[in-house]
């Protein structure tokens, strides 16, 4: 069923576009404007990897097809409908790599990327559906983007924009003041991260006990309006300072892991938390200063101390990151980072440090108009893991990009980069835009 749906769509991404604008912003209609016609937009990719440590295999052998079409209905009011389908050979070849659920989960994959309505209302515009709601924006890690859900199969690997996953959710901001901007926003019913299949690549818990476990299928979050989401950021510019602040009360899109000492299982779940953050940027000249805070409460982490229900402990958390971004010669860019989480309570039996800080560093590199070189650099400080990130781009004409890249970890295995040091891929990448 999916490789027809797939080869619906890239039939569709060959039908004549020579109509098409250069922006689906461009034909959206200003208030009182007539309805615009229909644009069709999307991109068909092939993407190869190849596992390099442990046991080599392909890791990825996929075609993705993502389509959609966005308008106006007049007056002001708009819409966007987008979808992705995916297929993936890797997880048909690899089966004596693969566990069977891996290769069922991975294999084939659709999504309904957006689909939305925006409906104007004087100093307010409000979008109802399916959408992305991003609140954050750091390099290579995330922090203050607390609403969207994440496909972690490939851990942080790939673009965000391909990575976050919407919300159904509506929307209301406000611009009636000058300089200030509000945000309301509801989730019905939460979508949470797609965190796959033990045994996959990235699977990202990973139990080091004496004794054999298994772990159980992700309980989503139950499907009824009293367990939604909901939210509110108000926004200032002062003084060429953009700031922000926001609470969120929410499932967390991250799930815990609930330990069942009779089957020798563990599940993991989604709890309900509470979030309080800020983001603060600047502009220096052409530097760009950015930073963002946010307190958790009611996350809970798993210990190995003997007794602790459900194998957890609870403690409120403050994640937190500041960096700089500096173009020079408009050619070369630098990004770095400090991050770290701090922990407001530790149990006896966790291995982590109360404090818990890192790096990032990432140099980019233009070659003319067509062609991009780049490294990033993520470490941590306390456990010495990292992960390291090269990629070359060559964009040969406007509607393509030939990409090609290497995705390397190291260090203790318990680290967040550590634990993924026999994932290290090579990888390669061809889109067509449309």
């Amino acid at each position: 069923m999916l490789n027809r749906i797939v080869a619906s769509l890239a039939l569709l991404m060959g039908a004549d576009m020579a109509a098409a604008a250069d922006s689906l912003d461009d034909l959206l209609a200003m208030p009182g404007e007539e309805p615009a016609a229909v644009q069709p937009f999307g991109f068909v990719e092939g993407a190869a990897a190849r596992t390099i440590a442990g046991e080599d295999h392909w890791s990825k052998l996929r075609l993705r097809v993502e389509v959609g079409a966005g308008g106006s209905f007049g007056d002001g009011m708009r819409w966007k409908l987008a979808a992705r389908a995916d297929a993936d050979h890797a997880y048909v070849i690899e089966d004596d790599f693969y566990p069977l659920e891996v290769r069922r989960d991975q294999r084939a994959d659709f999504m309904i990327r957006e689909a939305y309505v925006d409906l104007p209302g004087d100093d307010w515009e409000f979008r109802l559906g399916r959408q992305h709601i991003v609140w954050g924006e750091m390099v290579g890690l995330f922090f203050a983007d607390v609403v969207s859900a994440r496909d972690v199969r490939e851990f942080l690997l790939p673009d965000f924009d391909q990575l976050r996953i919407p919300q159904w959710a509506a929307r209301a901001e406000y611009f009636g003041i000058e300089d200030f901007h509000a945000e309301l926003i509801w989730i019905p019913v939460a979508t949470v991260d797609d965190i796959g299949k033990p045994g996959g690549d990235f699977y990202g818990f990973r139990p080091d006990l004496p004794f054999p476990v298994t772990i159980a299928s992700q309980q989503e979050p139950p499907g009824r309006l009293g367990h939604g989401n909901f939210g509110a950021r108000i926004g200032r510019l002062v003084r060429g300072w953009d700031l922000t602040g926001f609470y969120y009360n929410s499932i967390d899109v991250t799930p815990t892991y609930y330990f069942d000492p009779v089957a020798l299982q563990f599940t993991p779940r989604h709890d309900r938390i509470q979030q309080v953050g800020t983001t603060v940027s600047k502009d220096f000249g052409s530097m760009v200063f950015r930073s963002e805070v946010v307190a958790t409460t009611g996350r809970k982490f798993n210990t190995a101390r003997a007794g602790a229900e459900d194998g957890l402990f609870e403690s409120d958390t403050v994640d937190y990151a500041a960096g700089i971004d500096i173009p020079v010669a408009d050619r070369w860019r630098f990004n770095v980072q400090v991050f770290g989480r701090r922990m407001l309570s530790l149990d006896s039996g966790v291995a982590v440090s109360a404090n818990e800080t890192g790096g990032t560093v990432m140099v980019n590199r233009r070659f003319g108009d067509d062609v991009e070189a780049e490294v990033l650099a993520v470490v941590g400080f306390h456990r010495g893991d990292s992960m390291l990130q090269p990629k070359i781009e060559w964009r040969p004409g406007d509607d393509w990009r030939l990409r090609a890249g290497l995705d390397i970890f190291d260090g203790d295995d318990r680290g967040l980069f550590g634990r993924f040091d026999q994932s290290d891929r090579a990888y390669i990448e061809a889109r067509r835009s449309f």
